[in-house]
C-alpha cells in the first residue's frame, strides 16, 4: 500500500514538473507575437504584437492617470486604436484590471508634455529632462479617478500592474529605474501626483 502511494505521488510530481517545463515563462511570452494569453492578465487586443525586433525602440515606461470614470478605458483605447498617434497612450487599464492594448508597437502616440520638469522635486531630472518623452516612452493609462482626481488605483488595477510592468520591461528590455510617473517628468495638476503611487510600487516590487 505504501509503495503504491509513493509511486502515485512520484507520478503526480513528474507530471507537474513536465507541465511546468512545457509552460512558457513570462519573459518568453513577453517576447512573442500575436495575441498571447498572459497568465494573470485579461488582455483585449485592439492591436496585436508584431515582431518585437521591429518595434519602436522604447526606453521608458510612463504611468498616467486619466480623469475619466470607471469604464472609460475601453472608450479611450478604442478611439486610440482608430487614430494611434492622437493624444493618448499605447496601453489602457480599466478599473476592473482589464488591459486594452490599443496601438501597434511601432507607432508613437502623443503623450507627455515633453519631459519638461527640471526641478528635481521627485527624482533627478537631469536624466529625464527632454529625454523621457513620447518618442522614447510607452504610456500606460489607468482609468477611474473621476470625479476625485486623488483617488488611487483599484486593487484590480494594482494586481494587473504588478504583472503588466514586468511584461513591458521584459518585452522591450526596459530597466526598473526607467519606470516613471507622469508627474516625475512633467509639471502636472497640482491637486495630485499623477502616476506616482503606481510608479513607486513598480520600483519597490523590484525584479
Amino acid at each position: 500500500m505504501m509503495l503504491r502511494l509513493l509511486a502515485t505521488a512520484l507520478s503526480v510530481i513528474a507530471i507537474s514538473t513536465m507541465a511546468a517545463a512545457e509552460t512558457p515563462d513570462l519573459a518568453s511570452l513577453a517576447r512573442g507575437a500575436g495575441t498571447p494569453d498572459i497568465p494573470g492578465l485579461k488582455m483585449v487586443w485592439l492591436a496585436p504584437w508584431g515582431d518585437v525586433a521591429k518595434a519602436h525602440p522604447w526606453k521608458n515606461i510612463i504611468v498616467h492617470r486619466t480623469e475619466g470614470p470607471a469604464g472609460s478605458a475601453r472608450g479611450g483605447a478604442t478611439e486610440q486604436a482608430k487614430n494611434p498617434t492622437r493624444r493618448g497612450v499605447m496601453v489602457w487599464v480599466e478599473t476592473d484590471g482589464t488591459v486594452y492594448w490599443a496601438v501597434p508597437e511601432n507607432l508613437v502616440p502623443t503623450h507627455t508634455d515633453g519631459g519638461d520638469r527640471n526641478d528635481n522635486k521627485y527624482i533627478d531630472n537631469s536624466k529625464t529632462y527632454h529625454q523621457v518623452n513620447k518618442d522614447t516612452s510607452i504610456g500606460v493609462e489607468f482609468a477611474g479617478n473621476y470625479p476625485d482626481v486623488t483617488r488611487e488605483a483599484t486593487e484590480a488595477q494594482v494586481a494587473t500592474w504588478r504583472i503588466l510592468v514586468k511584461v513591458l520591461r521584459a518585452r522591450y528590455g526596459i530597466p526598473l529605474d526607467r519606470v516613471y510617473a507622469h508627474n516625475w517628468i512633467d509639471f502636472k495638476d497640482k491637486r495630485y501626483c499623477e502616476g506616482c503611487a503606481l510608479a513607486t510600487m513598480a520600483r519597490q516590487w523590484g525584479e
